[in-house]
């Protein structure tokens, strides 16, 4: 089926954008300082996870050059390796790369609402959150992409502003703050876990490929400049956030942009940040509940998911967007935040993983007719970094990382199931 192309490189970076700054960003700092007790090993984790974010988006926009269509990691696997390695890898988008995150970002959304919304539980809150914007992207029809950009505009030029007025206010041991002493590696592996969580979605345009215009030019540059512009913002955000207050006061707490803005400012402050968060969360799951739908309609055209998913209505393939919130429903009443950030970094850092690693084993049968940055070092240092993230949180965190692995197993099951049932037929 044709597809219109209607998204631009403006729009394309605005998805990636919003797909990146969700929850993770607003919440995990304070989990991190409570695990690394310095701020200046906080903002580091930070730092080396943009990094890492970059390598794969260099090399996702190798892949998506050659592959310019809708499908993301389980287009590039199925053209590249086998068909059930991109079947593993649309399963694990449709549990972990959007429905886990979507839950995540819901859930955090009620977390902030919370003290306004004194009778509703965050679980119920981001049910609200999530309904609403199912049917929004079922029924809105093509003005989707402009709504999208002009909000993520809206909501940077807030974070700038916060941000401006914040830096004089923080105290003033803020710059002369060191990384501190007592370093474990383990421990500093595992952490970029929940890092790596919140800079997923750096691989956001490339699940609607075929709806670009001018793909090969507009895919790579937009996964690019979204992973570089929201690394930029995200060191500026913690540096705001981990010195606003003493660590005591910060660590372990899932909502600490409004405890450092109730900081800073007191509670007009705080105020403006659940705002800002607020408008924050919800556009990150709206950009989810765009991208992610595209890669089940996807599936279903291929036969890999029942083909009534596959169908699109008005520009919107309503009947994925539907499975999408659901699924992010059931994740939102069932796992805890902490466990959810664990087995979304682990298992989506083992899918682009092997991606990268199909990119490499492409790149050495095509030769240098396939442009990859930075070759040979982009894909390696991405593959070595997630495999000590990979390690550290099998060590650390058994259990998640277990619902991770069986999530992957899942994946070849119904593969392995579907196969059977067409040889039968």
């Amino acid at each position: 089926m044709t597809m219109t192309r209607r998204f631009g490189l403006p729009s394309a970076t605005a998805l990636v954008v919003a797909s990146m700054v969700g929850s993770g960003v607003f919440t995990t700092s304070g989990l991190l300082l409570e695990k690394l007790s310095s701020p200046g090993w906080v903002l580091l984790a930070w730092l080396i996870g943009g990094l890492i974010a970059g390598c794969g988006a260099l090399s996702y926009g190798a892949l998506s050059r050659r592959f310019p269509e809708s499908g993301g990691e389980y287009l590039f696997l199925s053209r590249t390796m086998h068909p059930a390695a991109g079947n593993i890898a649309g399963w694990i988008s449709l549990l972990v790369g959007f429905s886990a995150p979507m839950a995540a970002a819901a859930y955090g959304f009620g977390e902030y609402l919370a003290p306004w919304l004194l009778s509703s539980s965050p679980q119920l809150t981001g049910t609200l959150l999530l309904c609403g914007l199912a049917w929004l992207h079922s029924f809105l029809g093509l003005g989707g992409p402009w709504l999208q950009t002009v909000a993520v505009a809206f909501k940077l030029l807030l974070m700038a502003a916060f941000m401006l007025l914040a830096y004089p206010r923080l105290p003033s041991h803020a710059l002369a703050s060191t990384p501190g002493t007592g370093f474990d590696a383990s421990t500093f592996f595992t952490s970029l876990i929940w890092v790596s969580f919140s800079y997923s979605g750096w691989n956001a345009a490339v699940y609607i490929g075929g709806e670009v215009r001018e793909p090969r030019r507009n895919l790579p540059l937009a996964l690019l400049l979204g992973t570089g512009l929201v690394t930029g913002l995200y060191l500026a955000l913690n540096f705001t956030f981990l010195f606003a207050a003493e660590p005591g006061a910060l660590a372990g707490k899932v909502d600490i942009g409004r405890v450092a803005a109730f900081a800073l400012g007191g509670a007009a402050w705080a105020d403006f940040m659940t705002l800002l968060v607020a408008l924050a969360l919800s556009l990150s799951v709206s950009a989810m509940m765009m991208a992610g739908p595209r890669v089940y309609a996807r599936m279903a055209q291929d036969g890999h998911l029942p083909r009534w998913f596959g169908a699109y209505e008005e520009g919107a393939p309503r009947r994925a967007i539907f499975l999408q919130c659901a699924l992010a429903l059931l994740l939102l009443w069932s796992w805890g935040f902490r466990e959810l950030l664990t087995y979304i970094g682990f298992t989506l850092g083992l899918s682009s993983a092997v991606t990268v690693y199909a990119l490499i084993r492409l790149r050495l049968r095509e030769g240098s007719g396939l442009v990859v940055a930075g070759w040979p070092w982009t894909p390696a240092l991405y593959l070595l970094a997630v495999a000590a993230m990979t390690l550290s949180a099998i060590v650390h965190q058994p259990l998640e990382s277990l619902w991770g692995l069986a999530t992957i197993l899942g994946g070849w099951l119904i593969w392995w199931v579907t196969r059977v049932k067409r040889t039968l037929d």
